[in-house]
């Protein structure tokens, strides 16, 4: 459904990505010019071999090293990649030893510190090479260094959060929803270092790890004004199969939505009630012209033939204002309006090119609805109190997969064309949204919030996950753990080979 306020411009910036392979002497600090994430890497303590750091910028991935005896009691020697941050922050990784390593004790993860001095206070949230997973942490200066196991053993995801005085981990293993596994009050000042942490547990052993999905975030701030306030955007790009993700291009302003074309070759998004054109091998981004259709939304689809773009578009008329949804020809042109009625916001094209499929509030209610392209009655699919959206046809034409309130949650069902034969298909804790069928017709997609959201809201910036599951349902494998939500992934974004999703994260 239609982002509440409208997007600001757009401004298009390439993400700063490098190959590099670094190495540095222990307790030198040097600058890392022209990286993305980081600043300084520091081997603190005693590492009788240099920790090292390399960034593949194809697969956008990091390879850090380190020795270091412990970081443990009063003092700690370990190889430091960090940054300097000040207020909110949301650190998450995907963390990887490479090889059986020599000491079962040898860490990686994220860790938080007050200065570079090797007793320094710090809490870190690290997996060590047995498969322990802790959040670790010293109170001050010489204190001896004190420890909260978390509940959960080989954990690859890493997630710490920062808010106010306020450390918090989360770990999953890749799949799972990410569980709250400890937190801590600690006091290291408004401006600390953060970053990643490797400790081979031996001075004189380097041990390695992988670290993918990395990603540094600051949340919306406690006076954050809802559809006012925005933050920057990152549009990525998931593999599905392996949960590995690329950012594409990033900015200082919101974008939101995109869709892949048919052809493979770009991406559409909205942004300040405008449409723009990624193209995937320059990245370069061009507006596309919608005629007098202002005010585009975050709902616009591609036909199946990929000839045509559907779009949903704030319009004025005697009986009032709100999102009606016109068409125009893929490349930009004039628009159609579709439906005369408001608000209406689509989300689906029938196989065949033949129907739209979007969700309206008539009656003083949201349900789905179904309307020929060239115009005329529209056809009511489902009748709820309660809300339901997102609705999407299966490549086969056969089934309409959506999301609905009805039992209490947002869940994902599916009817029949006809809107005969609705069923629910996920049935957990999770508010599910929007969900997208690949096109060769075996998975969906989709959004899920956390319980605490309302089940019938669907906010920006918050804690969420991308989920898959086969489309006739089972049990949903998460596929990406990310800060979203609304724009994030409300249309079609499948590549054309079922591969690869796109999506869009965020960070103020």
């Amino acid at each position: 459904m239609i982002n509440n306020g409208a997007s600001r411009i757009l401004k298009y910036c390439s993400i700063i990505v490098w190959l590099t392979v670094i190495t540095f002497a222990g307790g030198q600090n040097p600058q890392l010019s022209g990286h993305a994430e980081f600043q300084g890497k520091t081997d603190i303590g005693k590492c009788l071999i240099p920790g090292s750091l390399e960034y593949d910028k194809e697969t956008q991935v990091y390879t850090i090293g380190g020795s270091g005896q412990n970081m443990w009691f009063k003092n700690d020697h370990f190889s430091y990649t960090w940054k300097k941050m000040t207020g909110n922050f949301i650190l998450t990784a995907r963390f990887r030893f490479l090889g059986d390593g020599v000491n079962p004790h040898r860490k990686t993860g994220w860790m938080v510190r007050k200065t570079l001095d090797n007793n320094s206070p710090y809490a870190d949230a690290v997996i060590h090479g047995d498969g322990l997973t802790s959040l670790q942490f010293r109170r001050n200066f010489d204190r001896d260094t004190e420890e909260i196991a978390a509940g959960i053993n080989l954990p690859d995801i890493i997630q710490f959060e920062r808010t106010g005085n306020k450390f918090m981990m989360r770990a999953a293993r890749f799949g799972d929803p990410l569980e709250t596994t400890a937190s801590i009050e600690l006091d290291l000042g408004e401006t600390v270092y953060a970053g990643m942490v490797i400790c081979s547990h031996e001075e004189d052993v380097l041990e390695k790890a992988v670290v993918s999905n990395l990603r540094i975030e600051v949340p919306a701030p406690a006076d954050y004004r809802s559809y006012q306030d925005y933050s920057g955007s990152r549009m990525e790009i998931l593999d599905i199969e392996s949960g590995l993700r690329k950012i594409t291009f990033t900015s200082e302003n919101p974008f939101e939505a995109p869709n892949w074309t048919r052809d493979g070759l770009a991406l559409i998004y909205n942004s300040q009630g405008l449409l723009n054109r990624f193209n995937l091998e320059t990245g370069i981004n061009t507006p596309i012209n919608t005629g007098k259709a202002e005010g585009n939304n975050n709902d616009h689809v591609i036909s199946w033939s990929g000839k045509m773009l559907g779009i949903s578009h704030q319009m004025e008329n005697s009986s009032g204002s709100g999102s009606t949804i016109s068409i125009i020809p893929v490349e930009g042109g004039e628009a159609r309006m579709i439906t005369s009625k408001m608000p209406s916001y689509l989300h689906g094209w029938s196989n065949d090119d033949r129907f739209l499929v979007y969700t309206a509030r008539r009656n003083g209610q949201f349900d789905i609805y179904r309307i020929p392209v060239e115009g005329g009655d529209e056809k009511q699919l489902t009748d709820q109190e309660t809300l339901d959206d997102g609705p999407e046809y299966s490549p086969d034409g056969n089934w309409i997969y959506f999301n609905s309130a009805r039992t209490g949650t947002m869940q994902i069902w599916r009817m029949l064309a006809d809107g005969s034969g609705q069923a629910q298909l996920t049935f957990d804790e999770w508010n599910d949204w929007f969900p997208h069928v690949s096109p060769d017709g075996k998975t969906i997609v989709f959004l899920s919030y956390p319980p605490e959201v309302p089940a019938q809201d669907h906010p920006q910036y918050k804690h969420v996950m991308l989920r898959t599951m086969p489309v006739n349902g089972g049990i949903p494998k998460v596929v990406a753990y990310l800060y979203g939500g609304q724009g994030t992934i409300n249309v079609p974004s499948w590549s054309p080979d079922s591969k690869n999703a796109a999506f869009v994260s965020y960070s103020f």
